[in-house]
């Protein structure tokens, strides 16, 4: 067998282990390390935006982005229903409600006429997520949200470094929130941030993440609010910054490998692609696949176990979040219609992304796939 291909490794090619090292040397392993802010500085910046709080992952990120709009029970937000659980799962942290919208069919990201649709008098942010790093249309979506008095949140725990409107993610909304799991373009490993130019969310991330001490003024140990633990570790941000430091060379990385992925596979019968967002750039966290059986001559199972025998590692899409147990036991409304969250669900899967990927893998992967289709 050929050499395998994982669906996604990350590229430590920078500083990662001198920045680690010198923070372990210094002893300044937890929060309090320079590292912190040196990250929170770099990346915002890298994003174009004010204000970076680095967090302990991206979940989090979202729930203290989330906390600093002043969301809670009662109060609806508007998602996707196509994507990761952990869009839903902040939600509910703060004891709101997740209101599902389906997606749009050619870019897969959360369509605004059905998120328009979801919104009720109870609604008080919608938040798109940019799916697998494909930017959303966020000028509709802005429009909306002005339109409904909303606040706009930008899950773009996929997108590190994509545009839209020449504008880089983070910047496209009230409020962001970033990943840096280790398949992520930009990674600590396990960590989050959340970027805004907004002083005043700024602030109230900062206060909140910290279990609420003031961040401006001496400890005294009484507390005024209910605050979370969702600090960063020193050693964390220090690979941070490391990664931050080659961002551009890893988007173009992965920007170059979704460009063989397309070239290699558009003219198969039966494979779909994400169609790239107008006035976006796309930086192809994950190079996605819909199958359509019925043309392509196999099943999704048989495919991905073929491109498993021959040492190729691929994963499903998620799963729709009205399809989810958690959220209906929650007391999600899972009843709608969503057929192309469904399609997308029952047919889609991932394809090895990672930025270290090579030319001769794409060249390898796109003809197994070519290959096993039946005719």
């Amino acid at each position: 067998m050929s050499s395998f291909l994982p669906v996604c490794s990350p590229l430590l090619a920078g500083k990662e282990l001198d920045y680690v090292t010198q923070a372990v040397s210094s002893g300044w392993i937890s929060s309090s390390g320079k590292y912190v802010g040196e990250f929170e500085k770099a990346f915002a910046a890298y994003c174009g935006s004010k204000h970076g709080i680095a967090v302990c992952n991206g979940t989090v990120a979202l729930h203290l982005a989330l906390t600093a709009l002043g969301i809670g029970p009662g109060d609806e937000i508007v998602i996707p229903d196509f994507t990761m659980i952990a869009s839903a799962f902040a939600v509910c942290y703060a004891g709101a409600m997740p209101v599902f919208a389906d997606a749009d069919p050619e870019t897969w990201n959360i369509a605004a006429a059905s998120a328009e649709a979801k919104i009720t008098p109870r609604a008080k942010a919608i938040m798109p997520v940019h799916i697998f790093g494909n930017p959303c249309d966020m000028t509709a979506l802005r429009r909306i949200a002005s339109k409904h008095s909303l606040a706009l949140l930008e899950d773009a725990a996929e997108a590190h470094g994509a545009e839209f409107g020449g504008k880089k993610a983070g910047t496209l909304a009230d409020i962001a929130a970033f990943s840096f799991f280790a398949n992520k373009n930009v990674t600590t490993g396990e960590g989050g941030m959340v970027v805004t130019n907004d002083d005043n969310l700024a602030s109230a991330c900062r206060y909140y993440k910290n279990l609420c001490f003031p961040p401006d003024a001496p400890r005294e140990y009484l507390h005024r609010d209910i605050g979370f633990n969702y600090r960063m570790s020193n050693l964390h941000a220090a690979i941070g910054l490391a990664q931050t430091e080659k961002a551009n060379e890893y988007r173009s990385l992965r920007i170059r490998n979704g460009r063989l992925y397309r070239e290699r596979l558009r003219e198969i019968p039966g494979i779909v692609l994400q169609a790239e967002q107008k006035d976006g750039l796309g930086v192809f966290w994950m190079n996605g696949v819909c199958l359509r059986p019925e043309v392509y001559g196999r099943t999704r199972g048989e495919l991905l176990a073929r491109l498993r025998e021959n040492g190729v590692d691929t994963r499903v899409f998620f799963n729709g979040m009205h399809r989810q147990p958690a959220l209906k036991k929650y007391g999600c409304d899972c009843a709608g219609q969503y057929p192309v969250s469904d399609l997308l669900a029952d047919n889609g899967f991932y394809l090895p992304s990672g930025s270290g990927l090579q030319e001769a893998d794409i060249d390898r992967v796109c003809a197994l796939i070519k290959e096993f289709r039946r005719k």
